[in-house]
């Protein structure tokens, strides 16, 4: 990258910015766009988007991470007046990489990009909730039957519905009666026969998630009467959020959701990058991350990896992280090992 320099050991050094011009019409930015059609696509429906008249206020959340870094360029290009307000949810738990990359985003655009701290700080929730595991789905449902003295028995939906009747989405999940295994417990192979062998001794939930982000996320909208929210989800990622939403844009009651990059596959994104000149934060560059987000999340399927490279970068963070979530991090290890195990009985 043209801002990126190496000192005589070798060591990757961040020049200042250089600062780049806004288009001044949608034909003005289209002529310096790659010959791609999903990217010029994109350009003209987020140039319509963000200059829609009906739109006064507009906000954008911004991560610090790689998708998050495509999104802004786009928007900052297209937002001719200056109209979008970009924050950065602070969850408690982030990496100084991300920090330092927030602040060189706002040098290179000339933006300011505003710090929302968490409602509750992740390590405040998992204190008073419990800790994630697996993923929010797996949590929110072991949650609710740890909230109800589930026993983690293997017995039928209906003899199970009779004890449990204000439990009935979680006893759906356990007893593999939903229609879809998208949202049964074996969808994570042999992770029914672990609990029942080895059930929790610590209490589990996903309302880290909900307190750090979301919950300022949508106090954030309605108190300041924005209509379009707009987020980095691209449904190439994976994961849940992307397969929640069917395209990029959706109309609600009181402001209305846009994802520029829903969109974008992941040799879509290199183009841009390459095409624009992305600048990525250290925890890419540097570190070999291939994510960001909360630091040593368990929800992630790396967390061993991203664990490693936390200690080593940043070694305050690896002890937050062990403090804050080290439950789970040990019942996952055995849940990976007790399957590894059955899979190697099976073949």
């Amino acid at each position: 990258m043209e801002n990126v320099k190496f000192d005589r050991g070798g060591v990757r050094e961040q020049l200042p910015p250089r600062r780049i011009q806004k288009a001044s019409s949608i034909e003005e930015l289209l002529s310096t766009c790659p010959k791609n059609q999903i990217i010029a696509d994109n350009l003209i429906r987020a140039w319509s988007k963000i200059n829609n008249p009906k739109y006064e206020k507009i906000v954008c959340s911004i991560s610090g991470g790689s998708d998050s870094d495509v999104m802004l360029d786009i928007l900052w290009r297209c937002d001719k007046d200056n109209k979008v307000d970009y924050v950065w949810f602070d969850t408690g738990l982030e990496y100084q990489a991300t920090k330092e990359h927030l602040k060189y985003l706002e040098k290179r655009y000339g933006i300011k990009i505003l710090t929302h701290k968490a409602r509750k700080p992740i390590p405040i929730c998992c204190k008073e909730y419990g800790q994630p595991f697996i993923s929010k789905h797996v949590s929110e449902m072991m949650s609710r039957l740890i909230r109800h003295n589930f026993s983690w028995e293997d017995r039928t939906f209906d003899v199970l519905y009779k004890e449990f009747p204000a439990c009935k989405v979680a006893l759906l999940w356990w007893t593999n009666s939903n229609i879809s295994d998208q949202f049964n417990i074996r969808r994570n192979k042999f992770l029914k026969e672990f609990i029942i062998q080895n059930p929790p001794t610590f209490t589990i939930s996903n309302k880290c998630c909900y307190y750090a982000k979301k919950k300022v996320s949508h106090d954030l909208i309605n108190e300041n009467d924005y209509g379009l929210s707009i987020i980095g989800v691209r449904r190439a990622e994976g994961g849940t959020r992307s397969v929640a939403y069917k395209s990029c844009f959706d109309e609600d009651g009181t402001c209305d959701n846009y994802r520029p990059l829903f969109w974008y596959k992941d040799s879509d994104k290199r183009e841009y990058v390459k095409a624009y000149a992305i600048e990525n934060s250290k925890c890419y560059t540097e570190y070999g991350l291939t994510r960001t987000g909360c630091a040593g999340c368990p929800f992630s399927r790396d967390f061993e990896k991203e664990l490693e490279i936390i200690k080593e970068f940043e070694p305050k963070l690896f002890k937050a992280a062990n403090n804050i979530f080290g439950d789970s991090y040990e019942y996952t290890r055995k849940y990976w090992e007790f399957r590894r195990k059955k899979e190697e009985e099976n073949r």
